[in-house]
Order: C-alpha cells, then structure tokens, then sequence
C-alpha cells in the first residue's frame, strides 16, 4: 500500500514523500502491457499475436514507469486535496527521483520526493484607521460652458466658407519648413495639420482673418503658439518639445481648407440628442444635466486617485512572509527555459511583489464573496464597445451591439482579461467602503497639477 510523508524543510517550504508498492502499480501495469499486445504492430507477427514476453522486452520499462509516475501523481494529488494544503505553483520534483531505476524485470517498492512552499496566513491591514483623503472637484459655470460648446461643435454642421472670419474656424493647412524669408529648407519637414484660429497665441490670431483657401503665412513656431499649444504642434511635427532651436524654426503654413462649425440652438431638439434617456425641456435642466455628467467624470478621476492610495495602503502594510528559497528555485526550473541564477535574482522582487498582491485580492475576494458573472462581462463589453465609438447609453437597444457583445463573449481571452479587470474594481470598491476618507474640496487645475506630480514622482 502507498505511504505519504511530509517534513518541515524550511520556511513555509515541506518535502512529501510518496512511497509506492509493488502491489499499487502491478495490476494496472500488467492490464497496459496487455492493451499493448493487442494494438502492437510488430513485422512477423499478426495484430494481437505478438507473445507478451517480446512486448514486455520492447515495451516493459516504458509501460512500467508510465504506471509507476502516474500511480505517484495520484497518491500525492490524493494527499495534497485531503490536506487542504495551499501550496505555490506545482510540487517540484527533486533530484533524487530518477525513473531509469524501474525495471520491469524486477518491479520493487519505489519512492520518489517532492518539495512544496505553502501559502502564508496573513492579515489584511485595518483600511477604517488609514490616513486617506478623497478629493472633490468642483464644478464651476465655466466649466459648464466649456461643455455645453464642445457639445454643441460635436452636433453641429460643419460648412465651408470662403474666408477665415475668426477664432472658432477650423484650419486644414500643410507647414512647409522654410527659412526666415519663407523659402522651402531643402529636406525640410512637411506636413498636414487641422486647428482652429484660436489654438494660435493673441498675436497670431488676426493675421488669418480674411484669408482665402491657398493663402499662406510664413510663422516661427515659438513666435505664434503659447505653451501648450505649442508643445503639440512641435510634437505633430516630430520636433523636441524641450529644443529652442526646433521652437525657433520658420514654417509657410498654407490654408487647403476652412471649416467652421455651425452650432446648434440651446433648444429640445439638442437636448435630446445630448440626452436621449432624459426629459430636458429648458436651458437650466440641460446645465443641470451636464453638470451631473462632468461631476461623475471627476469622482471617478478621484476614485481612481484614491484606489492608487489604497493599493500602496494594502501592499506596502500587509505583511506576508515567502519560502524565498522554494520560490527562487521554482523560478529558475519551473518555466519552459531554465533560468541562471542571476536571471532569478533579478526578477524575484518583482515577482514577489505581483505575487502579494494576487494574495492579497485573492483573500478579499474569499472572505467578501465577490463575484464576477457573465452578466458582468457582457455589462462591460457594452460599456467599453461606448467608450470606444464615444457613444452614450441610450444606443443600448440598437441590435448590432447584442451582436458585438455576443461575438464578445464566445472570445475566451476577453472573457479571461474582463474577469480579473472586474474582479479588481469589485475589489477597489470594496476598499473603498471599509475606509473613512477626508473629502477635500480642489478646483480643477489643482486636481490635475496634483495628479501629474503624482506621476512625475512614482515615474
């Protein structure tokens, strides 16, 4: 009868034991020899007349130590499950097994060992007594109007006149490097652009009025755009944001095309558009409106700030103790490549690191019951197929989208990629409520001059 041993062999790290007997393997070893027999096609001999002694000397060993391994896998699988141990990875065998020691001619008792590292007990951090702020953006009139005009240019009519009137014309030009006098650099840069008057500095803006398609202005660059405009048009133009030298170029910026954007009436007509679920009838219901929609967009912008607060909060004060050694050695041989030891030392903090954190959502996930189901995933397949085409909820009762959402989920890596995405927000938002965040009122600018030092400093 098959035995399992287990010793302590270091931290979180134990050595099982798996001693077979003859009497476990024998049976179905002597049942596979005989199935050989029967499908063997051996030169000399007719199928399923082959003598047993021929296939055991051709097949025996091969048969056996297939017999012999899968008995062992059984034994220790059955022992692993009636443990309930929680170990990392698989069980790695360790040197000292070696097969080529069965032989069918002498079928013996065998052993073979394996090492485990066991998963640690941890506790979560108390997220009620973290130091944590929640920042609130405030939504201002100006950014109201900000809104309802971008708006309005996404729904208006776009038309064709003849001359450039004023800021909000939409400009399709071709820059054409060229030196201070306007003429064309040799191997200069040329290139298609579209912007409106407006993106141009206080200076620049008249000299467009009244021009016509192929007129043209020769501009220096660091002369005719503030700052951030600047930086853009620089980069469209494959040119360094950081160079002097490059803001100081000359460009003849010729005229191929003018825009301007009709924009609809602040009436019901637009409202339903902007708003097809909703009954806007006047002005103040639509600002209303638009104002909910912009405070949605900057809580979830705030909730993403303090998610990121709560990952380092869960991360860097959950404290949990790793078999490093077990770890090293699984990473080194347990891949498709073995590994040097140098690799091994240089991946392994990451590597713990990412492993934390999947015990970490693995336990809140347990002991919280979250669950991800395919109402889930077809909810998200949705929401992203929106964000994707910019379009809102009301296009939710259009056919082709159940179609997209269908195809969506028969795709086994997006349905794989969607659980761990949802599972991790269900996550966060669970977070979210076990902590007592101080809500800080920020304007806008400040929301954002905070987030981007933010990025600076963990970049």
């Amino acid at each position: 009868m098959a035995t399992v041993t287990r010793e302590n062999i270091g931290l979180l790290n134990d050595r099982i034991t798996v001693k077979v007997a003859r009497t476990d393997y024998l049976t179905s070893f002597e049942k596979a020899l005989k199935n050989y027999g029967k499908q063997a096609n051996i030169p000399g001999f007719r199928k399923g007349m082959v003598p047993a002694g021929l296939i055991k000397k051709m097949y025996g060993n091969s048969v056996l130590t297939d017999e012999v391994l899968r008995t062992v896998e059984k034994e220790l699988t059955g022992y692993m499950t009636a443990e309930k141990l929680e170990i990392f990875a698989q069980p790695l065998p360790l040197p000292e097994n070696d097969a080529r020691n069965i032989d069918a001619n002498k079928p013996e008792d065998y052993s073979f060992a394996f090492e485990v590292g066991l998963k640690p007990e941890f506790k979560l951090p108390e997220l009620g007594k973290a130091s944590l702020t929640r920042n609130k953006v405030e939504v201002t009139p100006e950014m109201i109007d900000e809104e309802i005009e971008r708006l309005q240019v996404r729904n208006g009519n776009m038309t064709e006149p003849e001359t450039v009137t004023g800021d909000e014309n939409v400009l399709n030009v071709t820059f054409t490097e060229t030196n201070a006098a306007g003429e064309p650099v040799e191997g200069g840069i040329s290139k298609d652009n579209s912007l409106l008057v407006k993106y141009f500095n206080e200076a620049t803006r008249p000299k467009w009025i009244g021009l016509k398609k192929d007129d043209s202005l020769v501009l220096r660059i660091s002369d005719s755009f503030d700052e951030k405009e600047r930086e853009f048009i620089l980069s469209d133009l494959g040119l360094s944001k950081e160079s002097a030298v490059d803001a100081g170029k000359y460009f003849k910026v010729a005229l191929t095309k003018i825009g301007l954007v009709e924009k609809p009436a602040l009436d019901e007509t637009f409202f339903k558009t902007v708003y097809p679920a909703k009954e806007i009838k006047t002005e103040s219901e639509f600002r209303d409106a638009v104002k909910q929609e912009i405070q949605a967009y900057w809580d979830g912008q705030s909730s993403n700030q303090l998610q990121h607060s709560l990952y380092h909060v869960l991360l860097d004060q959950t404290a949990i103790e790793f078999p490093d050694l077990f770890l090293k050695r699984w990473l080194q041989t347990g891949g498709e490549q073995p590994k040097s030891q140098e690799e091994v030392e240089n991946e392994f903090p990451s590597f713990v690191s990412q492993l934390k954190w999947t015990l970490i959502i693995d336990k809140i996930v347990r002991e919280n019951n979250i669950e991800v189901g395919p109402d889930d995933i077809r909810e998200f397949a949705k929401q992203q197929l929106f964000g994707y085409m910019g379009m809102n909820a009301g296009a939710e009762e259009q056919p082709w989208i159940g179609d997209y959402v269908n195809r969506m989920m028969q795709d086994r890596k997006f349905v794989e990629d969607s659980m761990h995405r949802i599972q991790s927000e269900k996550v966060f938002k669970w977070a979210e409520t076990q902590v007592n965040a101080t809500e800080v009122p920020v304007s806008r600018e400040n929301f954002l001059k905070e987030q981007q030092e933010h990025e600076h400093h963990h970049h």
